[in-house]
């Protein structure tokens, strides 16, 4: 498959048309042949980026360009239908010829009966003797011809679990949320967590970890604790003010 077929594919794609293909002989685990849908492209640098979900399935397997193609194979022609059958061949038999009792045969000699036995034997022999010298010996413990190998059976493809990250993000105020994306997917966005929550999973991810977000921690709470010591100081000016508008 050339880059400009592989270009027309991802504009298809983006167009929410998933493009259809059919699978070549070098595909691994898919008959040649079958048709399949093209549902996402991944990284060339990986090789098999192309996403197929094959006709039928709903698995979402991974391919190389070679194992593709846009052009749709021809379809196999249907079986040949048997001949009539042949028609049989009758030989004719001639009725036996009966000479005239007139003719006069002339008398041969003729061979005992023993003795046209005892050659047909030898000729039987000799005739058996020069097939089996023209006969080509097999290979020691084989019937004249080797058994044929069988048929490697085609390599199972592994199912690649799509890649998820959880990004954690935090304010100098102290409050954290959560993404998730699963795949190409984002499935949890700006989720609001505790800081108890994020101190406790921190704890149990690595030391390096709950140390980093321990301080982050206490900065964020010097900076809740300088909040409340202002506002502590502004509400005993408020009441200073009002005990003095209450004279």
């Amino acid at each position: 498959m050339s880059d400009t077929e592989i270009e027309q594919i991802a504009t298809e794609i983006a167009g929410g048309r998933p493009p259809m293909v059919w699978f070549t002989a070098a595909a691994v685990g898919v008959a040649e042949g079958r048709s399949g849908k093209v549902v996402a492209l991944g990284d060339p640098a990986d090789g098999d980026f192309l996403q197929v979900r094959p006709t039928g399935s709903k698995d979402v397997l991974s391919f190389s360009p070679t194992e593709v193609t846009l052009t749709k194979p021809p379809r196999p022609a249907p079986p040949a239908q048997k001949s009539a059958a042949a028609p049989k061949t009758t030989t004719r038999k001639d009725p036996p010829v009966t000479q005239p009792s007139t003719v006069t045969s002339v008398a041969t000699p003729s061979t005992p009966p023993s003795v046209v036995t005892a050659n047909a034997a030898a000729d039987g022999a000799d005739s058996a003797a020069k097939a089996a010298a023209a006969k080509p010996a097999g290979p020691a413990g084989t019937a004249g011809t080797a058994a044929p190998k069988p048929a490697k059976a085609p390599a199972a493809r592994k199912r690649t679990a799509p890649e998820v990250t959880v990004t954690l993000t935090g304010t100098p105020d102290g409050e954290w949320a959560v993404d998730v994306v699963n795949g190409k997917k984002r499935t949890i966005r700006g989720l609001p967590v505790t800081s108890a929550a994020v101190a406790q999973a921190a704890k149990v991810l690595h030391p390096e970890v709950a140390e980093v977000v321990a301080g982050i921690l206490e900065a964020a709470r010097g900076v809740q604790q300088a909040k409340v010591a202002q506002l502590q100081a502004e509400l005993e000016e408020a009441r200073k003010l009002l005990e003095e508008l209450s004279e």
